[in-house]
């Protein structure tokens, strides 16, 4: 782009000085004004959208819009001749990274699984420092800054950059931005950081009869149950008591983080009065419920119930911690492999024979499970 013989490189690389002696933006492209005071970006950047009459002062004035604020008044040039030469809504390109979130999320959790909107929930909790930054300025730079700084595994940095994929794409669409930085984000250096199973701190046989040693704490028996259920936390703490079956011995997993979570989960012989206990104990819809009778959210349950317990026994563990246990302890018992993988809603990783037989009838299951929880 040229103005009056010079092109626009040029004029932004000269210093303020030059500028104002030797040139003058044409009429209609906007200016860059300086503000008085102290200020970490004292340059206005702005543009002439029309005029209207001040009766009071007899004359027209200038109607415009603020494009930005710049630190210098080359960068200021360099805002304005992009706006130029690529107009975008001023309004539109102020929203932040948290309100494209709450947008986006309004549309997208209604149509996914409970445990997903929890996945990007805890995903958005690591992007503080991004919140009230618009969303038209974050670089690949700052998403990069996320990931190195949050200090997850590889699984969980790989669903941090599924929702950096997802609002980019709504911004996309909207007009919110002009470039998709997330198809950039590197997650290469992270893939050994994920732990192998092994490695993974799973209940002793010592803090296991500790547990059981406290089995009269209902909040305790939620600790035995998931030790013995496999049960991924989020999948136990939303089971609904319609989809509790006693009588036969198991309950269904209606909403899982995969399709191959959705299961028929048995109930070990000896955990059956846990259960029993845990249905005439709560007053609400769900299975398990806080001590006012309410549904027991993931961060509500760590916070309140958890921790607690895991100090007071002196154990140091997290949630899914269980589930680990439960299926190293079906290994060590000598469980049918292709049984474990059914009770874990491991079957995505099924042989192609194990995927034909998977039809189990629910006793097999409670056989399997009853192999690690002998009454």
């Amino acid at each position: 782009m040229l103005i009056r013989g010079f092109p626009l490189y040029h004029k932004i690389c000269l210093s303020e000085r030059e500028f104002d002696k030797n040139m003058k933006l044409p009429n209609g492209y906007g200016s860059v004004v300086k503000m008085s005071g102290k200020r970490r970006k004292p340059y206005m950047v702005r543009k002439t959208i029309g005029w209207h009459l001040d009766k009071g002062k007899g004359r027209q004035i200038q109607d415009f819009i603020i494009i930005g604020y710049a630190e210098t008044r080359a960068e200021g040039l360099k805002m304005l001749a992009e706006y130029n030469q690529n107009p975008y809504d001023v309004d539109t390109a102020k929203v932040t990274f948290a309100e494209v979130y709450e947008r986006w999320s309004k549309s997208k959790y209604p149509t996914i699984s409970h445990s997903n909107v929890k996945g990007y929930e805890a995903s958005y909790k690591v992007c503080g420092f991004l919140y009230d930054k618009a969303f038209r300025e974050i670089k690949l730079c700052d998403l990069q800054l996320v990931i190195e700084t949050c200090g997850k595994n590889y699984p969980t940095l790989k669903k941090l950059k599924g929702l950096f994929n997802q609002m980019y794409a709504y911004a996309m669409k909207n007009d919110i931005c002009n470039k998709d930085y997330s198809q950039f984000v590197d997650l290469a250096g992270y893939r050994d950081k994920n732990p192998n199973r092994r490695d993974r701190n799973i209940f002793t046989k010592e803090e296991l009869a500790t547990l059981w040693a406290h089995k009269a704490n209902p909040y305790c028996q939620i600790l035995l149950m998931l030790n013995y259920n496999a049960c991924r936390i989020s999948e136990f703490l939303d089971l609904k008591k319609e989809n509790v079956h006693l009588e036969k011995q198991y309950f269904d997993v209606v909403e899982s983080k995969t399709e191959n979570g959705i299961r028929k989960v048995p109930i070990a012989d000896k955990m059956l009065p846990f259960y029993k206990g845990w249905m005439e104990r709560s007053p609400c819809e769900y299975l398990l419920c806080t001590t006012d009778g309410k549904h027991l959210d993931y961060f509500n349950y760590c916070d309140t119930y958890w921790d607690p317990l895991m100090e007071e026994y002196g154990m140091k563990h997290k949630p899914h911690d269980t589930r680990h246990t439960c299926i190293s302890m079906m290994a060590d018992a000598g469980v049918n492999p292709t049984i474990q993988k059914k009770i874990a809603g491991h079957s995505g990783a099924m042989s192609l024979t194990e995927r034909v037989y998977t039809h189990l009838d629910i006793q097999t299951l409670i056989d399997g499970i009853n192999m690690i929880c002998k009454p």
